[in-house]
């Protein structure tokens, strides 16, 4: 039989990754919550899972460390690897926004010669100042990135939203969307060749759930 690897984001999505894959039948959450490994067998021993950083996930697939990844589509758009993407999946609905101090001049974002904007999506946030004629500093924070305005380190920030609390109780708003962002499944170009047939059956699995949960959502 052919197992495959799957590559799983660590953080704050992977309580939903895990709840996903079980309703599929591959169900990780024992071996986590009694093990630190990085290296898992569901508890059906039909699919094995390796644990990364978010980031991390499209390169393990692009070089075949693993078949298959679940990342958002804010990771996928600013690693740009070369990956197939079969199945959108129906969890970490988020946006990649630009916000900025309630309290900033109302101009228009084209208006700003070179305006210091800290992010941790350095590739997309620059593309998105480019496509409107603007050369932004980039500062690359990997956390934190709400407060940088707050002290002076930028004039705007470009980071993750979800309902939008924390901007709120920090006295930021958002000004422009970049992209709008889900959980996606990514597979290795040669794995989805050469191991079709183990990878049609687990991509029909996770296809019923994400039926199930639109057929749920629509009632």
């Amino acid at each position: 039989m052919d197992r495959l690897r799957i590559a799983l984001p660590k953080g704050r999505s992977l309580s939903a990754t895990l709840g996903f894959l079980a309703q599929a039948g591959y169900d990780f959450r024992e071996s986590v919550q009694h093990s630190r490994r990085l290296l898992v067998l569901d508890g059906a021993g039909k699919l094995e899972a390796v644990f990364v950083k978010p980031k991390d996930v499209p390169v393990f697939v692009e070089y075949g460390a693993a078949d298959l990844g679940i990342v958002g589509t804010d990771v996928l758009r600013e690693v740009e690897r070369d990956v197939y993407e079969p199945l959108l999946l129906p969890f970490g609905y988020c946006r990649l926004s630009v916000a900025a101090p309630a309290d900033r001049p109302d101009i228009p974002l084209r208006w700003e010669p070179s305006p210091r904007v800290a992010t941790s999506y350095p590739n997309l946030t620059y593309r998105f100042f480019q496509e409107r004629g603007v050369s932004p500093e980039i500062i690359l924070l990997s956390g934190s990135v709400e407060l940088s305005p707050l002290v002076g380190l930028a004039d705007l920030l470009v980071d993750m939203v979800e309902t939008g609390r924390t901007l709120r109780e920090n006295g930021l708003v958002e000004l422009r969307t970049i992209l709008h962002s889900q959980a996606e499944l990514i597979a290795n170009r040669a794995s989805y060749v050469l191991k079709s047939e183990a990878m049609a059956a687990l991509i029909d699995d996770l296809r019923r759930v994400v039926a199930r949960v639109g057929a749920s959502d629509a009632v």
